[in-house]
């Protein structure tokens, strides 16, 4: 197992940690690892995407024509990409573009949203990982503002206030790795 100190929270780890064996075997069944070669568009700005994506491995641009298609963002291994849209319903406001060989988890729209629908406790427990991946990035992006708060005194005092942190950083981290390992194409 990878010492937590080595382990960066991503969304992935975020929901997956969130999620429940029989979720994660569900997530196995319906998933499809999908290979993205340097330079493909995994995302379209302005057009609807067809599932929810978990990167596997590799690392993707992300870009908005607002900014001369200049990075948005770099994202890579553990993040996800697509999950605004299962909130919101209007088209992504960037691409995302693969920056090397790249492998993603692509977890279809139809099949999500009906199991959202159908499964309550899955519906809550996914949604419940996707607003803390919501809170994650709210306070990244205060941190990066460079707003007049101590951040690190905060995030001692959260963590002492969470012992059970660490733990479930761990356990996230095995539940990725399992997922890695037993998806299919």
């Amino acid at each position: 197992m990878i010492p937590v100190a080595n382990i960066t929270i991503t969304k992935a780890l975020i929901i997956l940690n969130e999620l429940d064996n029989d979720d994660l075997n569900w997530v196995t069944q319906v998933g499809r690892k999908k290979k993205i070669a340097p330079d493909e568009i995994l995302i379209y700005e302005g057009e609807k995407i067809s599932a929810l994506y978990i990167i596997l491995s590799g690392s993707f641009r992300v870009l908005i024509k607002a900014l001369a298609n200049k990075d948005l963002a770099r994202i890579s291994t553990g993040e996800i990409v697509g999950e605004i849209s299962f909130l919101d319903p209007r088209p992504p406001l960037a691409t995302v573009k693969a920056m090397t060989n790249s492998e993603v988890l692509a977890l279809p729209r139809l099949q999500l949203n009906a199991k959202l629908q159908k499964n309550m406790g899955f519906a809550s427990r996914f949604y419940r990982g996707i607003s803390l991946c919501l809170a994650n990035r709210i306070h990244n992006t205060v941190r990066r503002l460079g707003y007049d708060i101590d951040i690190q005194e905060y995030e001692v005092e959260y963590e002492v206030l969470n012992p059970n942190l660490q733990d479930n950083l761990a356990l996230a981290q095995a539940k990725f790795d399992w997922l890695i390992a037993n998806s299919n194409y």
